[in-house]
């Protein structure tokens, strides 16, 4: 019994852990990207079990077999060479795991770069993600419509999400629909992916970049196609336009709520794949780009989040 208390405090402790903590959003895709990044991570956590199954239970055998009696005290085994089929065994046996799972690995990144399987005829809504301290952009140039801090896509229509930041780098992520990638200043970066069902989902900054990196959520939400032209609509007709006095102040705003206008930034701030830097359409008073107007530590961040980003390579 006294062998059994520290497990099973253990197993307790686990159950308590997991009942506190919220669904896995990453393994509960709402799109095909989603979806295929799921099987991948439930394939590679399989592998892992079936390695730890053998492991164990090579272990126990071990164990039992070869353990010492009293019947045997003071046997000592004859010395043998090592078994050439044993080593070649056990050393092949982890070369075809890791191939294996760099394989799967590969075609599971390349998959998901591209558009979803199925909705390469469509055309796709091209949607302007932008980060700044610390908040989200949403540009919407088909529609001519700007959010701020939350985004709504309709279902079933390949979405591109093109990338960049107005400050340090930033990273994209959308669990449900699909992995993370990095918003950067003075370049794109393009994520595609596909909602299949409506819903309200968390989206948020998955790279760590300031004491407002917390706050840095955002709403997705998936509607129809009928309910997303509705919206659209609404937006053109009751929300304000954005100007370019009102954009730079948002800019310099650290935290704010979310905000809708009927028009967008793109046309007097162009993204980088203009050809223009994105702070410098306007005519700042203080002659200074937004991004190095958010507050005197900027340069000091993005230096930190450059290096940053450096042991992020592999995420």
């Amino acid at each position: 019994m006294k062998k059994r208390g520290p497990l099973l405090a253990l197993f307790l402790s686990v159950v308590l852990l997991l009942s506190g903590c919220s669904s896995l959003t990453v393994l509960d895709p709402k799109g095909p990207a989603a979806r295929t990044l799921s099987d991948t991570i439930i394939f590679s956590i399989l592998m892992m079990i079936g390695v730890l199954v053998v492991v164990y239970v090579l272990y126990i055998y071990m164990l039992t077999k070869y353990r010492a009696r009293k019947s045997n005290e003071g046997y000592e085994p004859p010395h043998e060479e090592g078994n050439i089929w044993l080593e070649i065994t056990w050393t092949a046996i982890p070369i075809i795991i890791v191939a294996i799972l760099s394989v799967v690995t590969v075609k599971t990144t390349v998959a998901v770069e591209n558009v979803p399987e199925g909705y390469e005829s469509q055309k796709p809504l091209v949607i302007y993600a932008s980060s700044s301290n610390w908040k989200w952009h949403f540009s919407y140039p088909e529609e001519g419509i700007e959010t701020v801090n939350y985004v709504n896509i309709p279902t079933h229509r390949p979405i591109e999400f093109r990338l960049y930041s107005f400050g340090t780098i930033t990273s994209f992520w959308i669990p449900q629909l699909h992995g993370q990638k990095y918003a950067m200043s003075d370049m794109i970066t393009k994520l595609n992916m596909v909602a299949e069902e409506p819903g309200s989902m968390m989206g948020r900054n998955a790279n760590f970049n300031g004491e407002g990196f917390a706050h840095m959520e955002f709403e997705a939400l998936a509607m129809s196609a009928p309910e997303y032209e509705k919206w659209v609509d609404d937006v053109k007709a009751t929300a304000p336009e954005l100007t370019e006095d009102e954009f730079n102040k948002l800019l310099n705003t650290a935290h704010v709520g979310r905000m809708t206008f009927s028009s967008t930034h793109l046309e007097f701030s162009p993204p980088p794949e203009e050809g223009h830097h994105h702070g410098s359409g306007g005519d700042h008073s203080s002659d200074e780009s937004p991004d190095t107007e958010h507050d005197g530590h900027h340069g000091q961040d993005e230096h930190d989040n450059h290096d940053e980003q450096d042991s992020h390579d592999g995420h």
